[in-house]
């Protein structure tokens, strides 16, 4: 292929490219980033067709400087994603979730009240737990509690030894658990009121009965640690699927798609947060809720400092100190 008409037809992407490239080292406009990556590569590969057909040097020399000039910043922001990424951690996901209180809070509300509301109901009239739960699946609860069972949380069939088998099988359910409540939102909200109810409902009928039969104590040691990051999870995620639900409702000024699209952002990024808090979640749940070795006060003691630990990072982390006057 001539030099010219190797030129004219990646000129555009050249200038494209050229054009991402200056806005990037200025630092103004990130939102290339994302593509950055295949256009440099593209690049690349125009360069060293240029090596290899023996174009003019000043062509070569010229692809040569802005791979170079790519190459800077595409490493750059690489190193930037991961500090993007603990930052979000550390700070931007609490901030958010302080600045959606009021979906949070409805969703606490609608999830931990039913759970505490029909855990109580349950643990005073027992036989409703039967109008909640199949006689098969309470059967299978019992014999997961059993304090002679000689295994904790787990099926009888599964051994200790399949930690990771459980681990999987926890971050599967719970994110299956926390996307339906999430993604439910887009019915008006009612569909993740709906599942913050229902599941708020089912957990308080198992924790109920378990207590009321004398289980007690192997269901909360088993359960405590972990609930602070997956009882939370499940919370934040209906308090995401009814913002989206409100977007609908009451869209203000704007049409209901731009208010949608304002409120997924928002959304999406809680999300995210949640998705992390069922990872660790299910791996407490796998490597220490299910040791039989441990007493139940140490876990107590654990799960109780879990979810102080919770309630301190989400109320207090990535909050600005103001300098005093």
């Amino acid at each position: 292929m001539k030099q010219s008409l190797f030129e004219s037809r990646h000129k555009a992407e050249w200038e494209r490219f050229a054009l991402a490239l200056e806005r990037l080292e200025r630092g103004k406009d990130t939102s290339q980033v994302g593509g950055f990556p295949r256009a440099y590569r593209r690049l690349c590969q125009h360069l060293a067709l240029a090596q290899e057909r023996g174009y003019s040097s000043f062509l070569i020399d010229s692809l040569q400087q802005q791979v170079l000039r790519g190459h800077q910043q595409l490493y750059r922001h690489r190193s930037r994603l991961g500090a993007d990424l603990l930052s979000f951690i550390l700070a931007d996901f609490p901030r958010l979730v302080r600045a959606e209180w009021p979906f949070v809070l409805v969703a606490s509300l609608l999830f931990f009240g039913s759970l505490i509301g029909v855990g109580m109901l349950v643990y005073v009239f027992p036989e409703l737990v039967y109008n909640l739960i199949p006689a098969d699946q309470v059967r299978e609860m019992q014999g997961m509690y059993d304090p002679v069972a000689g295994h904790l949380g787990r099926p009888a069939e599964r051994a200790a030894s399949e930690d990771w088998v459980m681990f999987g099988y926890y971050v599967m359910h719970n994110i299956g658990i926390a996307f339906q409540t999430f993604a439910s939102g887009l019915l008006l909200g009612v569909g993740s009121a709906f599942f913050l109810l229902y599941n708020g409902m089912v957990i308080g009928a198992v924790a109920g009965h378990l207590s009321e039969i004398g289980f007690g104590q192997t269901f909360w040691s088993f359960v405590i640690a972990h609930g602070a990051f997956e009882l939370t999870a499940i919370a934040l995620a209906g308090a995401a699927g009814l913002e989206l639900g409100w977007a609908l409702i009451a869209p203000a000024r704007l049409t209901r798609s731009e208010a949608l699209k304002r409120a997924a952002r928002k959304s999406v990024l809680l999300v995210c947060g949640v998705m992390l808090f069922l990872l660790i979640a299910a791996f407490i749940e796998a490597y220490w809720s299910s040791k039989t070795s441990v007493t139940p006060l140490t876990k107590y003691l654990v799960g109780a400092g879990l979810w102080a630990l919770v309630a301190v990072y989400l109320l207090f982390a990535g909050r600005t100190r103001h300098a005093p006057e």
